[in-house]
């Protein structure tokens, strides 16, 4: 059992979905799983397992930010045994051509982050990847579904709000898709200890233009992104 998590072994399923809002991952699972049952609600971090097309998998709240993903991420991965974590979120856009409810896989993820840094001791900028085979399932998957899906870097911020909005440009001139502040630590944790890892990301609002999703859109999008991520976790184990 893990300090954050609490689970007992066996509640947690080898593929798991990670959306930061622990609502969220209750509305997956009411929503899409089988047979759903909440394994936690450590500080009100919501986990849930229950079955997909008849394959087990588990969907977990990791909270806001790197440090908060960091630890779900690392306890899923060595307290329980986890395989493959999918992180399914929100995004706002940098890409001039993206739009509002637009999917993004993350084939790797740029961070203002010292985190990695630190790790190599202030000599290697470590670049955080997708595994590849998830990424691949999941274009497959979102192509059979006729599912837009966008592939390409994103940038994982430490803060929200931003006094440098300038440096947005610049990263969207390198083709930095979007913004979002968890991935970059998931697919290095992931790395770390031999799991796989992919962000699928909706665009809620862009950066440049000012757009946001209303409630509606939301609710349409996301389903569109926790389909794709569903059943890229139920192949992964296949």
């Amino acid at each position: 059992m893990s300090v954050h998590i609490g689970g007992q072994p066996g509640d947690i399923a080898e593929s798991v979905l990670l959306p930061g809002d622990p609502m969220r991952a209750k509305w997956i699972a009411e929503t899409f799983l089988q047979d759903a049952k909440c394994y936690t609600q450590v500080r009100g971090m919501l986990g849930f397992t229950g079955t997909y097309q008849g394959v087990r998998v588990s969907v977990q709240g990791s909270g806001m930010g790197m440090p908060s993903a960091s630890i779900y991420t690392h306890e899923l991965i060595n307290e329980y045994d986890v395989k493959s974590v999918i992180r399914i979120g929100s995004c706002g856009a940098l890409a001039p051509d993206l739009h509002l409810g637009d999917v993004i896989a993350a084939i790797g993820s740029a961070t203002d982050s010292n985190m990695n840094r630190a790790r190599f001791d202030g000599l290697i900028d470590y670049a955080p990847v997708a595994d590849f085979g998830l990424l691949r399932t999941a274009a497959d998957v979102a192509e059979r579904h006729g599912t837009p899906l966008r592939v390409g870097p994103i940038l994982a911020a430490d803060a929200f709000y931003t006094d440098r909005p300038d440096l947005y440009d610049a990263l969207a001139e390198y083709g930095v898709l979007a913004v979002e502040m968890e991935s970059a630590a998931i697919y290095t944790i992931a790395a770390r200890y031999g799991a796989k890892a992919l962000t699928i990301l909706t665009v809620s609002d862009h950066i440049k233009t000012g757009e946001k999703m209303d409630s509606a859109q939301r609710e349409q999008g996301f389903g569109d992104m926790v389909r794709i991520g569903l059943e890229t976790a139920i192949a992964s184990g296949s």
